[in-house]
């Protein structure tokens, strides 16, 4: 991932005020910004613009962008052709994930499922063998075939034998439902407990112990703060913690700055891409973009800290947070990349008892 310099961002933060402010079109810009960088910048004013109401006038900007844009970062032409979706609004279509097959099909891009196989393969190689049946709590579960395929995994490698129970959490009653039948026709005789939440609302709450917490793009729906304090009530409930995360700088930067303008361009510019190269019909392409994808993204955009629904943290941020919060009972098992490009990657970190 690309960063600003100190000095860039300053500058990125004044030219930003002065377009916005004087309403200048990116035909009328005279600014001096590194050449390889443009793209990002023509992004920064595109977003800048449209999530304060000036929607016409950033989707020139984001179409000036599109011209000089290269190496699988499109970012300004997805916004463009987005807000031309949306009717030039630059608002969330709807909640993510009130319907999951957007995410489905997100799940089955070729990269995001290679990297999920590779997760899955880390996770047999950090975590101890288990000589009880046992029992696994998956944060934020989606439809449940991840968590069903780790535990396939850990059978076939002979980590663990049995399943006494899986914790199913999600904000999303359709997930929910889809993750409960996935995991009790793929694990017969397993116990199958649900939760319809999202874990900052229940972590206090939670009984019994679990020997695994799992989630996957799923902890990163709270600012860091929240993290540390329902990562403190979690932690006397499991003895393994596994993140599979983007690494992404969305969490602490505040809205309309630079570098989280850059960040969202590099890390759901990337994935976009990759959903789009997949072979699917357009339309499903498109819902899981505008559904899933671009809600995200748009909410970073748009909302201020404690009011966005997404908070993907550097990898580094996520040592520290699994340092200060879970050590020194806890200490890192697995910190592994499952995909990793120059604006782009995914990753395993996986703490234990």
């Amino acid at each position: 991932m690309l960063f600003l310099a100190e000095q860039e961002r300053q500058q990125w933060n004044n030219l930003g005020s002065e377009i916005l402010q004087s309403r200048i079109s990116p035909r009328d810009w005279q600014g001096d910004i590194r050449s390889n960088l443009r793209p990002f910048f023509n992004y920064y004013a595109g977003t800048l613009l449209a999530a304060q109401g000036q929607e016409h006038l950033g989707k020139q900007w984001f179409i000036a962008g599109a011209q000089v844009e290269e190496d699988g970062l499109f970012s300004n032409a997805f916004a463009a052709a987005f807000l031309e979706r949306q009717n030039n609004r630059f608002v969330m279509p709807e909640p993510a994930f009130a319907d999951p097959r957007p995410f489905v099909h997100f799940a089955g891009v070729p990269v995001v499922k290679k990297s999920r196989e590779h997760f899955i393969k880390q996770c047999g190689h950090s975590l101890p063998r288990f000589g009880h049946p046992v029992k696994i709590m998956d944060i934020g579960c989606g439809n449940g075939a991840l968590v069903v395929s780790l535990l396939h995994h850990l059978q076939d490698e002979e980590k663990i034998r049995d399943v006494a129970e899986v914790l199913l959490i999600d904000q999303s009653p359709a997930m929910i439902e889809l993750a409960k039948q996935t995991v009790a026709d793929e694990l017969p005789g397993t116990t199958v407990l649900t939760s319809n939440n999202r874990i900052e609302n229940i972590s206090g709450d939670i009984n019994g112990t679990y020997d695994i917490g799992l989630s996957s793009l799923a902890y990163h729906h709270m600012p860091f703060e929240q993290k540390q304090v329902h990562l403190g009530k979690l932690k006397h409930l499991i003895d393994h913690f596994i993140i599979f995360e983007l690494d992404a700088n969305n969490d602490l930067p505040e809205l309309y700055s630079p570098e989280l303008a850059m960040s969202v361009y590099q890390s759901y510019g990337r994935i976009i891409d990759f959903v789009f190269a997949h072979d699917a019909p357009v339309e499903v392409a498109q819902a899981c973009v505008d559904c899933f994808l671009m809600t995200e993204a748009v909410s970073i955009l748009t909302r201020p800290r404690g009011q966005r629904t997404d908070y993907h943290m550097l990898r580094t941020q996520w040592r520290h947070l699994f340092d200060t919060e879970l050590g020194p009972e806890f200490v890192c098992l697995c910190d592994a990349a499952c995909y990793a490009d120059e604006y782009l990657e995914l990753f395993t970190m996986h703490y234990g008892r």
